[in-house]
């Protein structure tokens, strides 16, 4: 690796730092604008009354509005590139937030909701997209950092949240957030890569080295493959967040003060391994690194279903984030790179699919832990991480050398 960027120009090598840092920069504003929502939510449900019912129908069209931009942006950064699609949403995510909390009646809400999911969904497809283009250039993986940064975001975004309104309102506190939203803008698109020239060669990069061969065709079974080994990491990540506090209250007759600690756990050790987690790739490649993680999380989700107390089960949780944390990534970087798709197009595909799985888990875990309990539930999920041990061969396009 080193003899590569040895034959580097040094004149590309000066901008790595600074794109790199730019699209960090996107992850930690997109992090940051979703951990701003979370305490948000409580008193949009106050002010308009709603029912725990209609609160779910509003956060659930959040998800709709996310997945139906994905494949949007997809192919609008196919088009345009990965930077310009990053920076119109990156702006229209800071316009969106105020009309969430000027919103007078739910079916108001509900629009506004969906023009925030939408715009927090597009960003997520250029954004990574973009982040693929710049780890193309770079000697290193940067895609789990990335991701970590998204996570640093969403910690800030949610621990600043409830001190703001409470000292500015509900309007100030998001006000506040779309100001510094624009203000984080504009370093962002200065030093933002464009990659607009190399993605409109990537669709005939290369076609006929698709894994089955097939051309086109075949990038599109194997991008599909790929985003459902997203989906199947994202579904026990989706069942942590919204069932682990309750899993511990029902299950182990856990405080409710300290039923958090099992998300707090899993949440942190994420955080970490993924800014470990480049670093871990690159020794052992995306493949291997892919098994040895799922290796971990099905030893996880087997301590958490038969844990016997609390102290065991938040060790099975934070086990849990040692698993999931390069996952996604690891599967990102692979849909960006699959050869004869561009890269938006491939991660669109991906994310629309994995991101699926955080709409369709919270539904189908509390239908099958009403019947089976929620320890039976996290055994079960351990067959998720099976499956994509079976489709990881196709995480090989993650290792792309740079310049390819």
């Amino acid at each position: 690796m080193s003899t590569d960027v040895a034959r580097m120009p040094a004149a590309i090598t000066g901008v790595w730092p600074r794109q790199r840092l730019a699209v960090a920069g996107a992850f930690l504003a997109n992090g940051f604008v979703m951990g701003s929502w979370a305490p948000q939510i409580p008193v949009l449900a106050g002010r308009l009354g709603l029912s725990e019912t209609h609160l779910g129908f509003l956060i659930l069209a959040f998800g709709i509005g996310a997945v139906l931009a994905m494949p949007v942006l997809g192919a609008a950064t196919a088009r345009f590139g990965s930077r310009t699609s990053t920076l119109v949403l990156h702006a229209l995510l800071a316009l969106s937030l105020l009309p969430l909390v000027w919103a007078p009646t739910p079916l108001a809400a509900g629009a506004a909701i969906l023009f925030f999911g939408a715009s927090m969904g597009g960003m997520d497809v250029a954004m990574n997209a973009n982040a693929v283009s710049v780890e193309r250039r770079m000697p290193r993986a940067i895609m789990s950092s990335c991701h970590g940064f998204w996570s640093i975001g969403g910690f800030l975004g949610a621990a600043s949240g409830g001190v703001l309104i409470e000292a500015l309102g509900a309007i100030g506190h998001l006000a506040l957030v779309s100001v510094l939203l624009l203000v984080l803008l504009v370093p962002i698109a200065r030093n933002m890569l464009e990659d607009v020239a190399a993605t409109h060669s990537d669709a005939r990069h290369d076609a006929s080295l698709t894994p089955s061969g097939t051309g086109a065709g075949g990038a599109k079974l194997a991008v599909v493959g790929i985003g459902l080994c997203a989906l199947f990491g994202m579904v026990p990540e989706g069942a942590t967040i919204d069932w682990s506090a309750i899993h511990l209250r029902q299950d182990l007759g856990v405080d409710i003060a300290l039923s958090g600690l099992a998300f707090a756990a899993f949440s942190a050790v994420m955080a970490l391994f993924r800014f470990l987690g480049d670093g871990i790739r690159d020794r052992l490649g995306a493949t291997r690194t892919l098994r040895y993680s799922c290796g971990a999380g099905i030893a996880a989700l087997l301590v958490i279903g038969l844990a016997p107390n609390l102290a065991v089960s938040i060790l099975g949780f934070a086990l849990l984030g040692v698993g999931l944390s390069n996952i996604a990534p690891i599967a990102f970087s692979a849909a960006g790179n699959v050869p004869g798709l561009k890269p938006g197009v491939g991660i669109s595909i991906a994310t629309t699919i994995g991101y699926s799985g955080i709409l369709i888990a919270p539904s189908a875990i509390g239908f099958f832990a009403e019947r089976f309990g929620f320890s039976a539930v996290f055994l079960g999920l351990s067959g998720c991480l099976v499956a994509i041990l079976f489709l990881s061969g196709l995480m090989r396009g993650a290792d792309r050398q740079p310049g390819s």
